[in-house]
């Protein structure tokens, strides 16, 4: 029997994985990022591409050449630190950080637009939303297997043609011209936009969205290692390049929205083009395509943090799992978006250099031969600059000053360009060979 996914399954599990990805932070940063990086939105939006796109990409290819094994790709610094980075991963991508931001995007731009002016408190109108919300988040996660049906058939052709409305129309008819760009955008836009697209977090789910679509590759009748393996890459092939082409539309809106002038984030920006180039009715094309955003993205994390704490833990069932999670991320969302944003991006500091020197060394290994104390080596010098770099930024969110530990950051080679990580981890590495070949 000759294994082939038609077209049409192929275009399915591609828009299914471009859900999943797309979400909260993909609908927000990159307008914001335009914003800021003005004439250089180009150069902004390359480095945001590389890891907002490239490296989510690599991960999914880190899983399937890894034995289809989070496991194996994160695991190779040691066993414990494997199970720890995956839940760690889990958590981050789940009830911490991104789903409650699922929420918070939703209800600041499908709902707040229209109760802003109503004398009632915004916080009330919060509370409702979001209960409805992941309530429709645990009913939909409930039926993991129709995930395919739901999020590549329905949700996403409503997300992309509401997308599109709007994102096409700014760059057809500008709102303005190119601003002067603002801060690091000015001269390092490139490594300023590959930061931001740390915030999206897509790499941390991209191993997670990987192991879904396996999944759903196989159910669709596909057994062969090789033919899973070329599936699945396609699928994330071509789900990569419908996000950069969405992320180009969105960074040059937001790049032309100055004469609109400053907003606090991009969900308020984004707002704001909507209602200039529609009025109202563009305020609710913009609702409605946040709304499927999130949703599909909730319904994902939601249903992959469900079947990895039940499958490897015993005492978990999926239902608690994911009604846990749906709790847990109700209340969080409610902290407000531009505070949750101010948190999550110190943390996505710390853990991000870490998951990227995992994954490259995981395209190395060829040559490392699973030499446990390169990979801990690697991982030493990574954290070495990522925490501090992320306990730094924290303290700076909140006015707290660390004047000592930044002069000595700012003596790393590469650091303000957000790599200060990477020279370490080189060091680490070599470090953790010569160990290996004297135990050896």
């Amino acid at each position: 029997m000759k294994e082939k996914l038609s077209f049409s399954q192929l275009l399915s599990l591609s828009l299914m994985l471009f859900a999943l990805f797309f979400g909260a932070g993909n609908m927000i940063f990159p307008p914001a990022m335009g914003q800021l990086a003005g004439t250089n939105v180009w150069a902004a939006l390359a480095g945001f591409i590389v890891t907002d796109v490239g490296l989510p990409l690599l991960g999914i290819a880190a899983v399937v050449f890894a034995g289809r094994s989070l496991n194996n790709m994160v695991g190779r610094a040691g066993k414990k630190f494997g199970t720890f980075f995956i839940v760690l991963m889990y958590l981050l991508i789940g009830p911490l950080f991104a789903i409650p931001r699922t929420g918070s995007v939703s209800f600041e731009l499908a709902v707040m637009p229209f109760v802003s002016n109503t004398g009632i408190s915004p916080m009330v109108f919060s509370v409702i939303f979001t209960a409805i919300f992941f309530g429709s988040v645990y009913i939909l996660s409930a039926n993991p297997s129709k995930i395919v049906a739901i999020v590549g058939k329905v949700l996403t052709p409503i997300l992309l043609v509401s997308i599109f409305i709007i994102g096409l129309s700014a760059v057809i008819n500008p709102i303005g011209p190119l601003r002067e760009p603002v801060g690091d955008y000015t001269t390092i836009a490139f490594f300023k936009g590959m930061v931001e697209g740390y915030m999206a977090m897509d790499a941390l789910a991209a191993g997670i969205f990987a192991l879904i679509v396996i999944d759903n590759v196989e159910a669709m009748g596909i057994q062969k290692e090789g033919n899973i393996v070329k599936y699945t890459l396609l699928a994330g092939l071509i789900a990569a390049i419908g996000l950069a082409v969405v992320y180009g539309i969105l960074a040059y809106a937001g790049a032309t929205a100055g004469p609109l002038g400053q907003f606090a984030n991009g969900g308020q920006l984004l707002s704001a083009v909507a209602k200039h180039i529609f009025g109202t009715a563009g305020m609710l094309i913009l609702g409605i395509a946040v709304l499927f955003a999130c949703l599909t993205t909730a319904i994902g994390l939601t249903t992959a943090c469900g079947e990895y704490f039940s499958d490897n833990y015993v005492k978990l069932e999926y239902n608690h799992v994911i009604i846990a999670v749906c709790l847990f991320s109700f209340v969080v969302s409610n902290i407000g978006l531009t505070q949750l944003l101010s948190i999550t991006l110190p943390g996505l500091l710390m853990v991000y250099p870490v998951l990227m020197a995992l994954v490259l060394a995981g395209f190395l290994d060829k040559w490392f031969k699973g030499r446990k104390p390169i990979y801990i080596g690697i991982l030493i010098g990574t954290a070495l600059i990522s925490i501090p770099n992320g306990l730094e930024t924290l303290a700076a969110n909140y006015s707290i000053s660390t004047a000592a530990m930044s002069n000595l950051l700012q003596m790393v080679p590469f650091y303000n360009l957000g790599l200060g990580w990477v020279i370490p981890a080189v060091i680490g590495g070599a470090i953790g060979y010569i160990v290996s070949v004297v135990k050896k």
